[in-house]
């Protein structure tokens, strides 16, 4: 067939699926000559495109119709608030886990970005094929394709490798192994480039690995490695300028880090093993202690929460450090801190130097690469992408491995990307499930609901 007739069939399939946006319907209604001056009239210069800035022409329509669904769609709004849905503790060794609708289709590429939006049930997903995808969690709805894609953003030359949502606008940071990053604003429809950290050009020469507070005040950016330590620069979340930055000695640099969950201060991982926590309010030092064992630090994860209000280092119950080698240490750091009788000006620090890990797991052979909490902090994901279906589901507190998943016929590849939905969905019982979706370098998403 020719093209005109291949569009026609595309278009007629699409209406199927999903309704006919705004932006198409006034396309149709204007006139054919006014039409083609208009389009030549938005047609970019070849310089605008240059440098792997994105399509504008190709991508901004169809943010529009993404910005209303986002501001009036009742189907969008989880109804998994307080209230709605009672949560009960897991029982160790054994999880009631069970596989939902996966995502539609197959991605271009490996997916090396996978989150969740923190409000609305919207998963969010890219790789190095330049384009971000957008779906709508919806396992069981009254359309016939489940979890479908609301909108893509293609971003010329640009292999994402961080996509994130904003923890409480509605932005969507993307970054990739480039000297800029994007930021994608839904309910506008903007995409603005920033490109460069000013003063900072020379240790921020890639932008590829950031993390967003909790409380979305502000950007953290891991700076490029230098020898015998390593940086990470704060930016602010609302201006994108830089404020401060955090240095530390550590021998190969910086293996990973994290937000504290109040967002206020990082927990940062040396290559070597040395674990600082950072307090962004005093921007000092507040703690520097040693993973024991560690052998190659790969990454770090922080998760659940205590209920100790006098805490140095935040208000995060869990730390766990993964290596090369395919070791896990589980720390439980109100274990550190429930010695409130001695005065905090009495204690040179409120962490042992070389404190004894809760757990250790080995159940994994070669090296760490992903480490996750779900929303309530009674499961941890321990995942490696250095071999095929290795993952291990972690019950907290007991710090056991469920026995009964994954299964030898579990569909899980080579693994590049973990996430669990923040508060879950509300099932027909009344309690609420927490979904886990699972992305390998065959740019497959799975979903699983842990009951």
């Amino acid at each position: 067939m020719n093209g005109r007739e291949y569009a026609k069939r595309l278009r007629h399939q699409f209406e199927l699926l999903n309704p006919r946006p705004d932006w198409a319907q006034h396309a149709l209604q204007t006139p054919a000559r006014k039409k083609r001056k208009v389009s030549e009239d938005a047609r970019p210069d070849a310089d605008d495109l240059s440098g792997g800035d994105m399509a504008a022409d190709e991508d901004v329509p169809s943010v529009a119709p993404l910005s209303k669904l986002l501001q009036t769609a009742e189907s969008l709004v989880r109804s998994s608030g307080p209230g709605a849905g009672k949560k009960r503790k897991l029982s160790p060794e054994v999880v009631d886990i069970q596989r939902t609708k996966d995502i539609a289709g197959t991605q271009p590429s490996g997916i090396t970005s996978l989150s969740f939006h923190p409000q609305l049930p919207l998963l969010l997903s890219s790789g190095p094929s330049s384009t971000l995808y957008l779906h709508h969690i919806s396992p069981s709805p009254p359309a016939p394709t489940p979890n479908p894609l609301l909108t893509s953003l293609h971003i010329r030359g640009t292999p994402l490798s961080t996509t994130a949502f904003h923890p409480t606008d509605s932005r969507i940071f993307l970054s990739a192994r480039r000297r800029y990053f994007h930021v994608w604003n839904l309910s506008t429809g903007r995409v603005e480039k920033v490109a460069r950290v000013y003063g900072q050009q020379h240790e921020q020469r890639s932008m590829e690995n950031f993390k967003l507070s909790p409380d979305g005040k502000h950007m953290a950016l891991l700076g490029s490695a230098r020898k015998g330590g390593g940086v990470i620069n704060i930016l602010s979340a609302a201006t994108l300028q830089w404020t401060t930055q955090v240095r530390i000695e550590s021998r190969g640099g910086i293996a990973d880090f994290a937000w504290w969950r109040d967002g206020k201060g990082l927990c940062i991982a040396g290559k070597s093993g040395e674990i600082t926590e950072w307090s962004i309010y005093s921007q000092s030092l507040v703690a520097r202690w040693q993973d024991e064992g560690a052998v190659g630090t790969t990454t770090l994860a922080l998760g659940g929460q205590h209920e100790l209000v006098k805490s140095l280092i935040g208000t995060d119950r869990w730390v766990v450090i993964g290596s090369s080698s395919g070791i896990v240490n589980i720390y439980d750091r109100r274990a550190w801190l429930t010695d409130a009788q001695t005065p905090t000006n009495q204690r040179s620090q409120p962490i042992p130097f070389e404190p004894k890990p809760t757990r250790t797991l080995d159940h994994l052979t070669t090296p760490i690469s992903h480490l996750h909490f779900s929303p309530d902090g009674q499961v941890l994901a321990v995942a490696s992408k250095w071999k095929r279906d290795a993952m291990r589901l972690v019950h907290l507190p007991s710090c056991t491995v469920f026995k009964n998943w994954p299964t030898a016929s579990t569909p899980l590849g080579r693994i590049t990307g973990v996430a669990f939905a923040d508060g879950g969905i509300v099932g027909e019982e009344g309690n609420v499930h927490c979904v886990l979706a699972v992305a390998n370098e065959q740019g497959k998403i799975r979903l699983w609901e842990i009951r």
